[in-house]
């Protein structure tokens, strides 16, 4: 391999010792009389949100501070963001800063840091959500500390935040890294690989428009699943030496010639030919005789009806002396395992790709999940079958919205509510509406049924109650609205896909009024829906009045995840050493992580109650199950008494995680209904077109291999709240839960 390592890198530039510093104390100021190199919005609306002022009267060091105050509307929080551009030689990197508050509630004051790749993704973030400050607090110096990947770092973004109401002053930061002031860190030797100097396709792919034919569908299907082999296997693309998104384009004209099998196989076994003969892997036989829960499935390459000898005999030399290190396309997030999808660009320009762009999309996403989601055994169908299906829709978008539609339906293909498109369409956030209800809907006993009434700015409390049913939307049927969305509905299991269908299309419009039909007991009308601007208002009034944890009688003590900090663990543990029994309404998702702090406390015994499977850069489209995680730790203040955690499709990803950690003591029961099914750290993908989306990137089991991806965690008794209930006020979960407390296990 050594032979063309060498061209595949090039040295930029080296220096010793950085000498950066950074203007931390505010004390060197720009022409507008404001410190320099810091900015103080991210948009626009928060600069009379939360307004930035240097302050030289309330300050910790030097001549000033800088003050965030909540003051107007439009934005849910404020920040000051100091940018670095500059890369240094470590491992991990340390901000303190100084913070002082008054009355901050709804929310915290905290620092933040947030590291970017080249393609401006993020691969490093903390801005102290489950650690803020709140209440009135004098100075205090406050750290985050992240793993500091110098071969990805692109640039690194440090400052502050303020989140709901109330004043923070922020004073003295400093950056270290290894433990060192950051003007004593040495600059890192950039290497640009060979791949990044290709930039022949950067604004065209040259391939403007394809008709599809059963042949043409075929050689298109073929060389998706080609390239994407190829790119996660052969070692001089694992090295850099390649831009795989510019070869695509490069082989593509000879594959949309190709009349046949026949010439297909020419076409891709000439491609192949140019690349260089991988050295002799000795490794790469052994490791792929361990033991896997799946293994790699590579679609039709080795499908000898299909693919001649002569290529398949190169393809298989390949597949058996892979790349088994480091790599430039793929990775592993140190100590967790989820893959990290490096160097991959988002063109974000194109927000209408061309067609070989769209191909791109496709194959790349395909392959991302052929080789690194941990799930793919469960998506519930063949996935060489969905790139079968998916082509023609990508093929044939007219335009950016039939673009994102075919993206939403690919990634909604995996089943994994993780997997959304969460940015970089304007398209589809138009096609969904700039427009929501003042109201919340949740699908009970398959109605759709109205359980809360926001702030009312629009009298619509006067009209609309609590356990109304919605049985129309602007004359559709909401049975036919659930139908119609669906494909674009991206979750584990219908339970999640319902919880979210209402606010992402159902309830959703570009006009500033809806017309519903309501059934109210029997009783139908009609009623113009005055609607609020998406994102604006609409705070859920049962999380707003929920407290950390309370006592619900002198028996049963309450806790809710959702504003739970593990700082409170020493009062709970006080208010409720009287109680025999403890409700968690998981109904949420956790503030704190709470496995081995709160888990501990409720369970006496160390035992397993996790295991993972991990994909692999050594061995492509492979799991294995690792070692099962323990928690439990006996000690002198275990609670002692019965512990019920309420569920439901809230709860998602590190609800279910705390769950199986809470449900593995044996004084717990879990009731509800089905969980959001979606466990594992995620794993951030970008697609053409700046799309943004992710998936679960590591399996997440019970100790017993039993899974919770697309099923949820276990549940001792399902229950479903109903419709009666909702308009008698009642929690039928809280009191399910209250009645075991009260009974025997």
């Amino acid at each position: 391999m050594k032979h063309y390592l060498l061209f595949a890198l090039l040295l930029i530039s080296c220096k010793i010792h950085s000498q950066f510093q950074i203007n931390g104390s505010f004390e060197k100021l720009n022409n507008t009389h404001m410190p320099e190199g810091w900015s103080f919005s991210f948009f626009a609306s928060q600069k009379t949100a939360y307004p930035a002022l240097l302050d030289s009267v309330t300050k910790h060091h030097g001549k000033y501070s800088i003050l965030l105050e909540k003051k107007g509307t439009g934005a849910d929080f404020g920040v000051i963001d100091y940018p670095i551009t500059q890369n240094f030689e470590g491992k991990n990197i340390e901000l303190r800063g100084y913070i002082k508050t008054e009355n901050v509630n709804k929310g915290y004051a905290g620092l933040w840091m947030r590291i970017d790749d080249k393609n401006v993704q993020s691969i490093g973030f903390d801005n102290m959500q489950d650690r803020g400050v709140s209440g009135t607090k004098d100075w205090k110096q406050y750290t985050i500390k992240l793993d500091y990947d110098s071969k990805e770092v692109r640039a690194l973004h440090i400052g502050g935040l303020l989140v709901g109401e109330g004043k923070a002053w922020f004073d003295n930061f400093e950056i270290f890294i290894d433990n060192k002031p950051i003007n004593k860190a040495a600059l890192k030797k950039i290497m640009v690989a060979k791949a990044d100097l290709d930039t022949a396709f950067a604004n065209s792919s040259g391939i403007k428009e394809i008709n599809l034919s059963d042949q043409l569908s075929t050689n298109l299907l073929v060389a998706g699943q080609f390239w994407g082999f190829l790119k996660y296997h052969h070692p001089a693309i694992a090295q850099g030496g390649y831009n795989w998104d510019a070869e695509l384009f490069r082989l593509l004209p000879s594959v949309l010639q190709a009349k046949n099998n026949k010439e297909l196989n020419v076409v891709l076994e000439n491609y192949l030919t140019k690349l260089p003969k991988p050295d002799v892997c000795k490794s790469c036989k052994k490791i792929a005789q361990e033991h896997y829960q799946i293994k790699p499935d590579y679609g039709s390459l080795f499908d000898k009806s299909l693919i001649e000898p002569a290529l398949l005999s190169k393809l298989s030399f390949i597949r058996d002396n892979r790349n088994t290190g480091d790599s430039y396309y793929i990775g592993m997030t140190p100590g967790i395992g989820n893959p990290i999808f490096k160097n991959e660009k988002p063109y974000s320009k194109m927000t209408y790709p061309d067609a070989g762009y769209r191909l791109l999309s496709l194959f790349r996403y395909w392959s991302m999940i052929n080789y690194f989601f941990p799930y793919k055994n469960v998506i519930g169908q063949d996935w060489n079958q969905v790139l079968k299906t998916s082509l023609p829709e990508f093929v044939n978008a007219k335009n950016e919205l039939d673009y994102g539609k075919a993206a939403l339906k690919l990634i909604a293909c995996v089943n994994d509510t993780h997997a959304n498109l969460w940015g970089g369409s304007a398209a589809i956030t138009n096609f969904k509406g700039k427009y929501a209800p003042p109201l919340q809907t949740t699908f009970i006993e398959n109605k759709l049924v109205i359980t809360d009434l926001y702030k009312d700015t629009l009298d619509v409390k006067s009209k609309l109650k609590i356990g109304d049913i919605v049985t129309a939307i602007n004359g559709k049927d909401v049975g036919l609205l659930i139908n119609e969305f669906l494909p674009f509905t991206p979750a584990s299991n219908y339970d999640t896909q319902l919880r979210d269908l209402p606010n992402n299309y159902i309830l959703r419009a570009n006009k500033a009024n809806v017309n519903l039909k309501i059934n109210r007991d029997g009783e139908q009308f009609g009623y113009d829906l005055p609607m609020r601007i998406y994102g604006r208002g609409g705070k859920d009034s049962d999380f707003e009045k929920a407290e950390p944890f309370k006592l619900i009688n002198e028996n049963t003590g309450y806790v809710f995840p959702g504003k739970y900090k593990n700082a409170m663990l020493p009062d709970i543990k006080k208010l409720f050493a009287s109680t025999k029994g403890i409700i968690i309404d998981m109904r949420c998702y956790p503030s704190e992580f709470m496995p081995f702090t709160f888990g501990n406390y409720i369970k006496g015994l160390s035992t397993p109650f996790v295991k993972f499977t991990l994909g692999s850069v050594a061995y492509p489209g492979s799991f294995a199950f690792g070692a099962t995680v323990p928690n439990g730790k006996k000690s002198s203040d275990n609670y002692n008494g019965k512990v019920v955690v309420i569920v439901n499709a809230i709860s998602q990803s590190q609800a279910e995680y705390t769950t199986m950690a809470f449900q593995s003591s044996p004084n717990v029961k879990v009731i509800g209904s089905t969980t959001a099914g979606a466990d594992g750290n995620v794993s951030d993908i970008v697609l053409p077109g700046g799309l943004k989306t992710m998936i679960s990137g590591i399996g997440v089991f019970y100790p017993d291999g039993k899974p919770t991806q697309r099923v949820g965690v276990k549940i001792d008794e399902v229950i479903y709240p109903t419709i009666n209930g909702i308009k008698q006020g009642k929690d039928e979960l809280l009191d399910k839960a209250m009645e075991m407390l009260s009974k025997e296990w």
